[in-house]
């Protein structure tokens, strides 16, 4: 399909997305709630900063202000950067339903996209009890000030989004070479929740993972856009890690047409 009947469809398939969310709202609260670690984590942080507060190597103090404000901003933003494309790709090449969405004129990669952009709508909705809490817990100085703030957050949320996606898309892919890359995907997630900030800030890691970290992708999935909407990176110096996260970006997009294709044909060569 071309460019222009791509965007044509768009609609109707959200709108396709967001009535099969709908429909599967109870798998749709069991994955929320399957992502409640930042909560766990907070009340685990907040206990050590009640008897003082924590000390960064820059000279960052988090107190419990600090740490309510970054794990409650984390679990928002891991609930508008989510993807489950792998899981799909995978039961769908086991199952053979892979070759009905072949036959649909969308491509299949932009429309396992779109029917996960889909459910953003009942995410926020879960989301916004908890950005009520936060400003209720930590008042609103820790919102951004300032249009560049919020642009810098946005092309952060974007670009989280969009490696999460790709990755599990590649991770997706590789069921197109062996039995399943489930595991591959639980091999990614246990990075993902060491290196990211999800769990602990990066700001805490000692000085020399800090830096490896910022070459990693994984920091860039939840770090980056909870420290902007936390009002801890400075817009000016988030721009080479924003620079660093869209190279991840293209880097994952490239890779995922290239596994796609290759996949696809030995896909095609087995009868699927």
């Amino acid at each position: 399909m071309s460019l222009k009947g791509t965007v044509r469809a768009m609609p109707t398939l959200l709108r396709v997305g967001f009535s099969e969310a709908v429909a599967y709202r109870a798998e749709m609260l069991i994955w929320v709630l399957s992502t409640t670690m930042p909560f766990v984590m907070l009340a685990l942080w907040s206990s050590v900063a009640h008897e003082q507060p924590v000390l960064a190597e820059s000279g960052r103090r988090f107190g419990e202000a600090e740490f309510t404000a970054y794990f409650l901003t984390t679990f928002v933003v891991r609930q508008l950067a989510s993807s489950w494309a792998a899981w799909e790709m995978n039961y769908e090449v086991r199952t053979g339903a892979l070759s009905m969405r072949l036959l649909r004129p969308l491509h299949p990669l932009v429309a396992y996209g779109a029917e996960n952009i889909a459910a953003l709508p009942m995410r926020i909705a879960v989301c916004l009890p908890v950005v009520a809490l936060s400003l209720w817990a930590v008042g609103t100085s820790a919102v951004p000030r300032g249009g560049l703030r919020w642009l810098a957050f946005l092309a952060a949320l974007l670009g989280a989004w969009l490696i999460t996606f790709l990755a599990n898309v590649c991770i997706g892919c590789l069921s197109l070479f062996m039995q399943s890359s489930v595991k591959v995907m639980e091999v990614w997630l246990a990075a993902y929740f060491v290196f990211s900030g999800y769990l602990i800030p990066i700001e805490l890691f000692p000085g020399w993972l800090r830096q490896a970290v910022d070459f990693l992708p994984w920091r860039y999935q939840i770090g980056l856009p909870v420290e902007l909407l936390s009002s801890m990176q400075e817009p000016a110096g988030a721009l080479p890690l924003l620079g660093v996260q869209w190279a991840y970006v293209l880097g994952l997009g490239l890779l995922a047409q290239l596994l796609w294709r290759k996949g696809l044909s030995r896909f095609a060569a087995y009868g699927g």
